[in-house]
């Protein structure tokens, strides 16, 4: 991988993880339109880690206190921050378990142009009918132990690529009644136990493989993923609150229609 495709893919790993439109499905793209070689492992990694310090630099001040309210409700002190971080915990094991016994089925089958197509415009469409029927009534603090577990669920369902983990999670709580501005932050959070989860897999299965690393590469996919998800993070949140998701419907909706016309073409 040339430094150049390295600053593209990390700025599309970046831009596209917190936003409802599917990283994957864009890490996916450059080598499905442009043969692009898979930028591997390593590079897989290092995006990861990238977006992973973002969203916690991002919530820093919502990761300490949910780390401190696990803790104290660990000495029976309950705390509002202590009860979602265990909703946070109990949302992930959906996505847990499905990484486990579904991520091969997946690798083998479902990374095509076809199928992200599919996916883009039908989650797109499913995130439109979330949105416009949005009664936003509730905040995160509101959140039910059966609600967190249907919004898991759901994230665990974005193992299809095109389907947006923080679409669907975001589509989830939406339905359930969240304000927008509160299911983007639980979206957000609910994220980093994952993308530990996805990093760390990768980096387990790079050791086993012990194939050499390009350390520069590594350094600029870490470096340009945590600029562009830092400040996507920021922007994208402006926009929900000014104009909900269908900016992020359209394109969606046009994303996958040339996808649909590069594959049949």
């Amino acid at each position: 991988m040339s430094i150049v495709e390295a600053i593209w893919l990390a700025l599309i790993q970046g831009i596209t993880e917190f936003l409802p439109i599917s990283s994957s499905a864009h890490l996916i793209l450059p080598s499905q339109v442009l043969g692009w070689a898979d930028q591997g492992l390593a590079f897989d990694v290092a995006v990861h880690v990238g977006t992973l310090l973002a969203v916690v630099m991002y919530y820093r001040q919502d990761v300490g206190q949910l780390a401190v309210g696990w803790v104290g409700s660990m000495t029976g002190r309950h705390s509002e921050f202590g009860r979602l971080a265990w909703l946070i915990i109990l949302a992930t094991i959906p996505a847990g378990l499905a990484g486990l016994f579904g991520s091969d089925l997946v690798e083998n089958y479902a990374r095509s142009a076809l199928i992200i197509a599919i996916t883009t415009i039908g989650f797109g469409l499913v995130l439109w009918y979330a949105d416009a029927r949005a009664s936003e009534k509730s905040g995160i603090e509101s959140l039910t132990i059966r609600q967190a577990l249907l919004v898991g669920i759901a994230q665990a369902i974005a193992l299809i690529p095109g389907t947006s983990r923080s679409g669907i999670t975001m589509t989830a709580g939406l339905l359930l009644g969240l304000k927008r501005l509160d299911a983007a932050r639980f979206s957000f959070l609910l994220s980093i136990p994952v993308i530990v989860m996805a990093g760390g897999y990768h980096a387990v299965k790079l050791i086993q493989l012990g194939d050499a690393v390009n350390w520069t590469v590594i350094a600029v996919g870490v470096g340009v993923s945590f600029l562009a998800a830092f400040t996507c993070i920021h922007l994208f949140l402006k926009v929900i609150e000014r104009m909900g998701m269908l900016p992020f419907v359209i394109y969606r909706l046009v994303l996958g229609a040339f996808l649909l016309w590069f594959v049949f073409a």
